[in-house]
């Protein structure tokens, strides 16, 4: 099924020709009404009301994430405050919080993006979906809710947190799609685990994840324990929030929302595109914000292109899950590593459970990771040798993987945090 067939499965010269219009139109846009680009393009150069192809994007200035703090609140508005009906914003717990503002029309190409998501997934105006992602200044709630009520679905806006509630509420009132993070609905399958509830006898029948990085492990184990079909979506809120790119029914890459986000992957060193199918860092300009345009924006999320063309008819490009982030990566023992690499490990080892903990120290001027991995009790009551032959089997994989060897601890079920928004499995205490 298609939301916007006339775009989503647009050819791709058409495409090509209504991206460059709305990158002209973006980039005139933030040279005349944002002072931050218009200096920008003043140092360097440009000539921002002379573009003439999608080539000229590589000429433009990156924005960083720290741009966004240092204009704090309204500084890279494009438009009167008055003409912004909705503010988002980050926590701001890592640094000085980050402002978007939505336009009526903001709001509308929004919810149609968002709209495209959930139906490429297979939801339909028939589903009732109970959206489990905080509200407030958080754009994801808010973002699939508004998306959600344009599809024509009947929307739940429970909220995160009470998972028993959460339970009930699925329960009586036949949801049948489920929106929040991979992790909290790893906890609400323990949860129900624990009552002695059945997640076979619910009505679910699809999941729609993200706001973390999760792996295709965590997906079967979702898919199997609630009855599902998981589907991944991505979006971050200084480009809009959810409703950037989402997996169709095939599940099998993201498709980017071409016509109104135009991307680029490049190496995060040396900021040249990397060939299609490597691994770089995801770079985005939107095309139609209206109070909030952004050009080049740095996500620091890594993926790669899927080249081959979808089996659903959609031309929009594929993009894989999120592999990580640039600045989640751990370097140890000049080896990068990213948490999703462990956790694609032990979803594919028998006797794990999906959950983790990953400690890095530093001991002795060296680096040392210890992987706490949540196993099922039966491996506790087994005799000491196949808890042994175990926790050799999943340093063996690893190492093999990662390419640094690393301590495992098998810890009982239930033993480690559960998290009802993105799961925090890294601790590191080295003094970087």
């Amino acid at each position: 099924m298609y939301w916007q067939q006339e775009y989503e499965c647009m050819p791709r010269e058409e495409l090509a020709k209504l991206q460059l219009a709305r990158l002209q139109n973006t980039v005139s846009r933030v040279g005349n009404h944002v002072p931050f680009y218009r200096t920008k393009f003043k140092e360097m150069g440009i000539d921002f009301e002379n573009l003439k192809s999608l080539d000229d994007l590589k000429r433009l200035p990156f924005t960083y994430k720290q741009d966004l703090r240092d204009n704090y609140p309204y500084g890279l508005f494009a438009v009167p405050l008055r003409e912004v009906v909705r503010v988002h914003s980050s926590s701001g717990t890592t640094g000085q919080a980050t402002v978007v503002g939505y336009s009526r029309n903001d709001i509308q190409m929004w919810s149609d993006l968002v709209a495209r998501v959930l139906c490429g997934a297979g939801v339909t105006a028939d589903d009732v979906i109970q959206i489990a992602f905080g509200y407030g200044l958080f754009t994801g709630g808010f973002g699939l809710h508004y998306g959600a009520e344009r599809l024509g679905a009947s929307v739940i806006p429970i909220s995160a947190g009470n998972t028993k509630r959460q339970i009930q509420i699925m329960r009586d009132f036949k949801t049948t799609a489920l929106v929040c993070t991979p992790s909290y609905a790893l906890k609400m399958v323990d949860v129900m685990m624990d009552a002695g509830i059945n997640p076979n006898g619910l009505s679910l029948k699809y999941g729609l994840f993200g706001a973390e990085p999760w792996s295709e492990g965590m997906r079967q184990e979702l898919n199997e324990k609630l009855g599902i079909r998981a589907s991944d979506n991505y979006g971050l809120s200084e480009i809009m929030g959810p409703g950037v790119a989402g997996e169709c029914h095939v599940c099998h890459g993201l498709h980017i929302n071409e016509d109104h986000f135009l991307y680029e992957i490049l190496d995060p060193e040396t900021l040249e595109p990397v060939k299609p199918g490597e691994v770089g860092e995801l770079v985005i300009t939107t095309l139609t914000k209206e109070a909030f345009p952004v050009i080049r924006y740095r996500t620091r999320d890594l993926t790669r292109l899927i080249p081959e063309p979808c089996p659903c008819g959609r031309t929009f490009d594929r993009l894989h899950r999120m592999l990580g982030r640039t600045d989640d990566m751990l370097i140890i023992k000049g080896v990068n590593v990213f948490p999703m690499q462990i956790e694609s490990v032990l979803c594919e080892i028998k006797g794990t459970a999906p959950h983790y903990r990953i400690i890095v120290d530093r001991e002795n001027h060296e680096d040392k990771i210890t992987v706490m991995v949540e196993v099922f009790n039966e491996i506790f009551f087994d005799a000491m040798k196949r808890q042994e032959e175990m926790i050799n089997t999943i340093k063996r994989k690893l190492a093999s993987e990662l390419g640094v060897g690393v301590s495992v601890k098998l810890v009982e079920e239930k033993t480690l945090e559960r998290f009802e928004g993105k799961g925090a499995r890294v601790i590191d205490n080295r003094k970087l």
